[in-house]
C-alpha cells in the first residue's frame, strides 16, 4: 500500500475506493506482493535445488493457489479437504506434500488414493501406513527436533510438549519400524514454529535433520518447513532470507556431498509469502469515549480477524479516509459479544463515523480462521493484479448461515 497524492493506494487504486465498490468489512490481496515475496525466496536459494511449497493453510482461496501455481509454487497441505482444494485448483498429485497432524489412518488412506505425497508425524500412523502399503507407496517422516522457536506459544511446533511430529529421540525406534515394514522413507520433515528470524535456529535443526537422515539411504529431500518472519511494524526485526539462502544453501550442498548425492531442499511459506498482500477493510462505525479511553468500534472483529486475540498479533491500522487528520489515540475493537480488540491506544489520524480503516497483514490467516460467530456473515474478498481489482469470493448471506441448518 503506497501513500500517493494524499491517497492510500494499492497498484494505483484508491483503497477507500475499493471499500466502496465491493463493500465493507472486505478484505483486499495484493497479487503483486504475492509474486514478490515468492520470487525473493525462490531466488534466496537459487544455489540448491529449492522446492517451495506453498502452506495453502494461511489462505487457501482457489485464485491465490492459481496464482502460485503459474508462478511455479508448489502446495503443502494439512487436511483432505485442502488437498482436494489443490488438485481443483489444478496442481497435480506429485506437486502436493500432505502433512496432518492427529488424523486417523482412513485420511491417510483417502490422500493416497488422490496421489499426493504423504508425511507422517507419529509411530502408529507409521506403522499402519507400512502394514498397508509396505514400499509399494513412499512417504516422509516428519522429526519434532525439540526446539523451542516461534514468536508465540501457539505457534511454536517443535518444542517437546508439541503434539507434532515424532520426536528425534525415538529415531531409532522408527528406522526399527520402517526396516521391519519394508517403508520406502523418501523425505525427512522439521518444522519448528512461526516467526523465527535467526538463521542459527535453523541451521541448528538442519544439522539434527542431516544426521537423522544418515539413517535413510533412500531419501530424495529434506523438507525444513517454515516460519520466516515478516514485519508488523515498521522497525519489526524479520528473516534475512538472503542471508538464510546463503548459509542453508552451502551446508545443505556441503551435507549432499557426505551423503553421496544430491537431494532436493523443501520450504513451506505461508504467512511469508500472503500475510504483506493482505488488507481487511473496515468501517467506523461509532466513535465511544468513556472516562479512560476512546474507543472506534468497527463494522468486524475477531471473527474476521482473530490473531490479535488468539496470538497478541499487532496489526498496523491506517486511517485510509483521512490521512491526512489530525493525529489522536484510539483503540479500534469489534461488534463481537467478546472484548474483542484489534489495536490498544493506536496512533491514527482522526477518526470520524464512516471512515474507512485499513488493517495490514491480513493476508495470512485472516478469512482462512474467520467464523460466523455472532451469526455474523463473512466479508468478500478480492484480488489486485496488473492494476485491476476482481472479486474472488462473494459476501456471505443469511441464506448462507442457515443453508445446512435442519429444522
Amino acid at each position: 500500500m503506497e501513500f500517493v497524492n494524499n491517497k492510500f493506494c494499492i497498484q494505483g487504486i484508491p483503497v477507500q475506493e475499493l471499500a466502496f465498490d465491493f463493500g465493507s468489512p472486505l478484505y483486499v490481496y495484493d497479487g503483486e506482493k504475492i509474486k514478490q515475496q515468492y520470487h525473493r525466496l525462490k531466488d534466496a536459494f537459487n544455489e540448491v535445488d529449492v522446492h517451495i511449497k506453498y502452506a495453502c493453510k494461511a489462505l487457501s482461496n482457489i485464485n491465490i493457489l492459481k496464482l502460485l501455481k503459474q508462478e511455479g509454487a508448489e502446495l503443502d497441505c494439512v487436511s483432505i479437504e485442502e488437498v482436494q482444494l489443490g488438485l481443483y485448483a489444478g496442481f497435480k498429485p506429485t506437486q502436493i506434500l500432505f502433512t496432518p497432524n492427529c488424523v486417523s489412518f482412513e485420511e491417510i488412506k483417502k490422500a493416497v488414493a488422490l496421489g499426493v505425497k504423504i508425511n507422517i508425524d507419529n509411530i502408529s500412523i507409521l506403522e499402519q501406513f507400512g502394514h498397508e502399503y509396505g514400499n509399494k507407496i513412499p512417504c516422509c517422516i516428519r522429526i519434532n527436533p525439540h526446539i523451542m522457536a516461534g514468536g508465540n506459544k501457539n505457534i511454536s511446533t517443535g518444542h517437546i510438549d508439541s503434539k507434532f511430529g515424532i520426536s528425534i529421540y525415538q529415531l531409532r525406534h522408527v528406522v526399527r519400524v520402517a526396516k521391519t515394514n519394508n517403508i520406502h522413507i523418501n523425505g525427512l520433515h522439521m518444522h519448528t514454529g512461526s516467526d523465527i528470524y535467526d538463521a542459527e535456529v535453523f541451521l541448528q535443526g538442519a544439522e539434527l535433520l542431516f544426521e537423522a537422515a544418515k539413517d535413510f539411504k533412500e531419501l530424495e529431500f529434506l523438507d525444513f518447513g517454515s516460519g520466516f518472519k515478516v514485519a508488523y511494524k515498521d522497525d519489526d526485526i524479520v528473516t534475512d532470507i538472503e542471508d538464510l539462502g546463503k548459509k542453508i544453501a552451502l551446508r545443505f550442498n556441503e551435507f549432499c556431498k557426505e551423503y553421496g548425492r544430491p537431494l532436493q531442499l523443501w520450504f513451506e511459506p505461508g504467512k511469508f509469502i500472503v500475510s504483506e498482500s493482505g488488507y481487511l477493510l473496515v468501517t467506523a462505525s461509532v466513535i465511544k469515549q468513556t472516562t479512560a479511553t476512546v474507543f472506534v468500534g468497527v463494522d468486524s472483529g475477531q471473527n474476521h480477524l482473530i490473531r490479535p486475540m488468539f496470538y497478541d498479533a499487532y496489526h498496523t491500522i491506517v486511517n485510509v479516509s483521512n490521512p491526512t487528520g489530525t493525529t489522536r489515540v484510539y483503540t479500534i475493537v469489534g461488534y463481537i459479544c467478546e472484548t474483542d480488540t484489534l489495536g490498544w491506544d493506536r496512533k491514527l489520524n482522526e477518526v470520524r463515523e464512516g471512515d474507512i480503516l485499513a488493517i495490514k497483514n491480513a493476508g495470512a490467516y485472516g478469512y482462512s480462521m474467520s467464523s460466523n460467530y455472532n451469526s455474523r456473515l463473512r466479508p468478500a474478498e478480492v484480488l489486485i493484479e496488473n492494476g485491476a481489482a476482481r472479486l474472488i469470493r462473494k459476501r456471505e448471506t443469511f441464506d448462507d448461515i442457515i443453508r445446512n441448518m435442519v429444522e
